[in-house]
């Protein structure tokens, strides 16, 4: 049974209904030899988090389906119960894109209300209603950079964006007769230097990720400048989270911004479904794909949501079509919009800031380790590539037979992140990883390769 509260009025008016003055007044029939007398000797407040912790703690539930150190995309952060309490309800976790969408002023105004988080999030001027995942918000970026420049000859793309977000990428351009160039990442950034050298009069976009798929940050002003002198415009992948402690997308200047959303309220669920961020700077609001969602008046005065600017396939200017993208990840971007306001600025700094504080004590205790190391010494947000003495498909094997989910090991992406990364892997932290959680990682990470 989900907890409901009530406010102080209707706490008044089931009080007058039934002829009570106060609370207190029902208690009266209680012998005052049974009653407490004082207040209950409960210890002090906890956070929601702390409270859940314990809780599985007591209920030996810790750790059940392993201690979550993973990254690479996506992270175990923490989610307020308000995000499911609401987002469960039937009329959000049913609904479907409305065909008639004035008619649904409901959603309408949820999907605002997400831009308008996402686009003080992010920094960039507008946001639309959300796409698929991050690794198609890539691909629909750079075609949206082809629309807004009329270039479609080159695309250069950073060799430390997410293997992944590049393989989709690949998959969309390879039969379009469009060049996708990759400027390899030396110790785990890619350099202003090499970048500007493949930047050409052809070049539609420099694609770059903050922090990059090594966890390690990039000089993104200097990319975003040499994107710039270029004609180029610049297309950054960014973490969510990371706002709490870095710079803004808009801070460096780019002229798209997409991100994964899942770390913003949505668990981890065997790969999906994720949540696509897209955003870029307002002169280029009729370039992007997706749906848009306004805020007006009717005829008779009244506030009220629109869908705007709809050249989309499937409606009547369809010739002038952005993308193929008509519909969003609704639910996901819901609970992203309950997540933000939820947590707020004050609490997306803390999140960001344990997860660095931790992943920078973890990097400590595990390179304390003989013969492991951190494989780039670059400063990283919250996530860094740890390289061990044996093969990493074999330790991170070992490790989850002792309850520690870690990786994913770089070489099952082949050859596009660079040679020599078989015993390497990438170790995640957010705020939801104890030090007694991290302790014991370094104590089966010990046992592993000594064994």
């Amino acid at each position: 049974m989900a907890y409901l509260f009530d406010t102080p009025e209707q706490r008044q008016r089931m009080l007058a209904a039934i002829g009570a003055a106060s609370v207190d007044e029902l208690f009266q029939q209680i012998p005052v030899s049974l009653q407490l007398g004082r207040e209950l000797a409960l210890p002090g407040a906890v956070s929601e988090l702390e409270l859940e912790q314990d809780l599985q703690r007591r209920l030996g539930q810790a750790g059940g389906g392993g201690v979550c150190f993973l990254g690479g995309g996506v992270y175990d952060h923490y989610i307020p119960a308000v995000v499911d309490e609401l987002t469960s309800r039937g009329e959000f976790y049913t609904a479907y894109t409305p065909y008639q969408a004035e008619a649904s002023q409901g959603t309408l105004q949820a999907f605002y209300e997400y831009q308008t988080l996402i686009s003080q999030l992010s920094g960039m001027e507008v946001s639309n209603a959300s796409l698929y995942e991050g690794g198609t918000a890539v691909s629909e970026a750079v075609f949206m950079a082809m629309r807004v420049n009329g270039r479609d000859g080159r695309v250069v793309v950073a060799g430390s964006l997410h293997p992944e977000y590049r393989q989709v990428l690949r998959t969309y351009f390879s039969r379009l007769g469009t060049e996708i160039v990759e400027v390899p990442a030396v110790d785990g950034v890619v350099s202003v230097e090499s970048c500007r050298a493949a930047l050409t009069a052809e070049t539609t976009a420099l694609v770059l990720q903050q922090p990059n798929f090594f966890g390690c940050l990039e000089d993104i002003g200097g990319l975003t400048a040499a994107a710039h002198a270029a004609g180029a415009l610049a297309i950054l992948a960014f973490d969510p989270i990371s706002p709490g402690l870095l710079k803004r997308p808009g801070d460096y200047g780019v002229d798209i911004a997409v991100a994964e959303g899942q770390p913003l309220g949505t668990p981890l669920q065997f790969g999906g479904p994720l949540l696509g961020v897209f955003t870029c700077r307002s002169e280029y609001v009729r370039k992007m794909p997706g749906r848009l969602i306004g805020r007006t008046v009717d005829r008779r005065g009244r506030e009220c949501f629109v869908l705007n600017l709809q050249a989309r396939e499937q409606h009547i200017r369809r010739d002038k079509a952005t993308s193929n993208i008509c519909t969003t990840q609704g639910l996901l971007a819901l609970r992203a919009t309950v997540f933000l306001s939820v947590v707020g600025p004050r609490g997306l700094r803390q999140m960001a800031e344990l997860s660095h504080a931790k992943a920078r004590y973890a990097a400590e205790r595990l390179t304390s380790l003989p013969g492991v190391v951190l494989k780039f010494e670059r400063a990283f947000f919250r996530e860094f590539v740890l390289e061990t003495p044996r093969p990493a498909t074999e330790v991170l094997r070992l490790l989850s037979d002792r309850g520690f989910n870690v990786g994913p090991e770089l070489s099952r992406f082949g050859g596009s992140l660079g040679a020599g990364l078989e015993r390497c892997f990438l170790v995640a932290l957010t705020e939801k990883r104890t030090r007694a959680e991290i302790d014991a990682l370094v104590s089966a990470l010990g046992d592993v390769l000594g064994s």
